[in-house]
């Protein structure tokens, strides 16, 4: 009996109680746990989870809009767009992208050029993105993807619209080009919190206008509501956000008188900037070389934007703002406003020119253009005949100080404020400015140089263009403007700019009207721009300029014939025509040109004929180097005791 055990009813009952409580408390409290979850699902975070089951259901679709369209003053196009097919693939949908690449190939024709910049795209994009593989299919090459299109998860053909210049490089300094967002703009947009309005939209304003006025070009950004199957596909368009396109935009450029620039420019490297003076609007804007802006819409291959960025002449600066250059002789009328208002000269006085100017206790001789000097010189004359000598003296009387004190007052050494972007200041040198730049004093004789535009003084075309609108103006400067109107997409009204006064410029009327009949007289026999100033049915006001490049040694002649093309000095002309009602305001720069009376100022008669005549310009033949024509030529004007300044090649910033 003793191997028994005996089985107490009474405490197996209460042990299988205690279990079946158990279970039941785990049983009940894994039903509370999924109560509170179920309520906090389904009552507390309701919205959120509504909201993102709407996710999985509707598709928000950016609707990019039209980019606004660029016209001449005339209403002709500079930039508008064209609709085309593109083939692309978004990578994440995709699979292995060589082995796509290549059955894509035997459907659509796909170059080297084209998978270069696939790669670089897609090493600029995000996986979700889609990347353009091929850009503008014909209607058989959309037909034969279509049919292949099951074989090709991930790619797609899409409408898209594109950028088109029709004048090519004529006006790719003015209009710009679009080119691919990258992350610098992405960095930009986020910043002024405009990155939602570009969703769907793959490019940006990069330069001129394009740039400059982007806000207005782009549009609003519209947003489709689609429904989507559990696939992914679309089934119906729920509601539709309509994108608004950008503004059309009217320039004060005309688009003919920028071709007739052009043209009469040859192959000369240079700028040319004409203005409005009665409202300071720029008809014309010439830099060149330039360069096809429809090579960036696409994405530019890098050999070649190599070739661009590399060139000898430098055809992506542009020259008209971001060319700095010494302005040479015609810097001479507004030096001789100075010594006039600064009372350091009386229109009547008159210096006896030898031929050279010394400075007290000093052998050195700065010398005139004209070896033997011209004899008695008084201030008319002296811008007449682009006397040297005259301002050698009357720049060492003025003093660096209060002569780039009172050029100020014109725009030397400031920018214009004009609508583009990128515009350099030029330099009005101080003796405060060599300090900080050089470490070094100011030394005399770098006044002396200053006075005829050489030394340190640099200026841009865009700056001598906006000085002589004062003088053409008697004083007046307006804001030099290429906007002239704009019409807005959604109600069409047409609105115009403002003409903007910057500033008004204390000149007494006799004094302007002085150098007003000195620069007129240039322009006729015994002027230094006589050539292209004959026969002129208006009368025609300018001044010629000739910027030295290169130092010259102190007794030594310069002759072009034996300089190197790159070293010739520059050809620099200002003019206003007609002079007793100013309609056009003109600077040429003609990078080694040679002198501005044979090389551009006929450039800017040609521009001026077109404007008040209608007169187009047969082809352009300059004068031949060493041609006998009545002019300055610039010998060494460099102090020979004291530190030459470097010579700023043109362009070199």
């Amino acid at each position: 009996m003793s191997g028994l055990r005996l089985i107490n009813p009474e405490v197996e009952f209460l042990r299988y109680r205690r279990r079946v409580e158990i279970a039941g408390g785990v049983a009940a409290l894994l039903f509370l746990v999924l109560l509170f979850r179920s309520v906090w699902l389904q009552v507390i975070q309701y919205d959120h989870y509504h909201a993102l089951a709407e996710n999985n259901r509707i598709s928000l679709v950016p609707a990019p809009p039209s980019r606004g369209v660029i016209y001449d003053r005339q209403g002709e196009v500079l930039a508008q767009n064209f609709s085309a097919y593109t083939l692309e693939i978004t990578p994440s949908k995709a699979g292995r992208l060589e082995e796509t690449l290549n059955q894509l190939s035997q459907v659509v024709s796909i170059d080297t050029g084209d998978r270069k910049r696939f790669k670089r795209l897609l090493a600029e994009s995000k996986n979700f993105e889609s990347i353009p593989i091929r850009n503008k299919l014909t209607e058989e090459e959309v037909a034969r993807f279509t049919v292949n299109r099951y074989r090709f998860p991930g790619v797609e053909v899409k409408a898209r619209l594109f950028r088109q210049y029709p004048f090519g490089d004529i006006f790719s300094h003015v209009v710009g080009y679009i080119g691919r967002i990258g992350q610098n703009d992405l960095d930009r947009l986020e910043a002024s919190e405009r990155l939602a309005n570009y969703r769907g939209t793959d490019h940006i304003g990069k330069l001129g206008i394009e740039a400059s006025y982007e806000a207005w070009l782009h549009g609003r950004t519209g947003i489709e509501k689609i429904e989507t199957d559990s696939s992914g596909r679309a089934v119906r368009l729920l509601s539709r956000s309509a994108p608004v396109s950008g503004h059309n935009l009217y320039l004060h450029i005309d688009a003919k008188l920028q071709q007739v620039a052009e043209k009469v420019f040859g192959d000369y490297r240079g700028a040319l900037v004409a203005l409005d003076p009665r409202n300071g609007g720029v008809l014309a804007l010439v830099s060149k070389p330039g360069f096809d802006p429809n090579l960036f819409v696409d994405g530019i291959d890098s050999a070649t934007w190599r070739e661009l960025n590399d060139a000898d002449e430098r055809p992506l600066i542009n020259r008209a703002l971001r060319g700095v250059y010494p302005p040479g002789s015609t810097i001479k009328p507004f030096m001789g406003l100075a010594g006039l208002e600064l009372g350091l000269r009386k229109p009547d006085d008159s210096i006896s020119d030898p031929g050279y100017f010394t400075l007290s206790g000093s052998s050195h001789r700065y010398r005139d253009w004209k070896k033997d000097g011209h004899g008695m010189v008084d201030l008319k004359k002296s811008i007449v005949i682009s006397c040297d000598t005259y301002y050698y003296g009357l720049a060492h009387q003025m003093g660096i100080e209060r002569m780039s004190g009172f050029l100020a007052q014109f725009g030397f050494g400031q920018k214009s404020g004009v609508d583009l972007d990128g515009e350099l200041s030029g330099l009005l040198p101080t003796p405060e400015w060599k300090r900080r730049r050089f470490k070094q004093p100011w030394w005399p004789g770098e006044t002396v140089i200053a006075g005829i535009g050489q030394g340190y003084v640099l200026s841009t075309p865009m700056q001598l263009a906006v000085a002589t609108m004062a003088i053409a103006n008697n004083g007046v400067v307006y804001k030099p403007q290429l906007i002239r109107a704009w019409r807005d997409p959604s109600s069409g009204l047409l609105s115009h700019a403002a003409p903007q006064i910057l500033r008004r410029i204390p000149l007494k009327p006799e004094f302007l009207r002085l150098v007003k009949e000195a620069m007129v007289d240039v322009t006729l026999p015994g002027g230094t721009a006589s050539a292209a100033g004959a026969n002129t049915p208006y009368q025609f006001a300018g001044k010629t300029g000739t910027a030295q490049v290169v130092g010259i040694r102190q007794g030594e002649k310069y002759d072009e014939r034996r300089v190197a093309a790159r070293h010739r000095d520059h050809a620099l002309f200002i003019a206003f025509a007609p002079a007793d009602n100013p309609k056009i305001v003109v600077a040429v720069m003609v990078e080694n040109g040679g002198h501005g009376g044979s090389t551009a100022a006929p450039v800017a008669r040609k521009v001026i004929d077109y404007w008040l005549l209608g007169k187009l310009p047969a082809v352009y033949a300059p004068v031949e180097p060493g041609a006998a024509v009545q002019e300055e030529e610039l010998e060494d004007a460099g102090p020979a005791e004291e530190p030459v300044p470097p010579v700023v090649q043109g362009a070199a910033q």
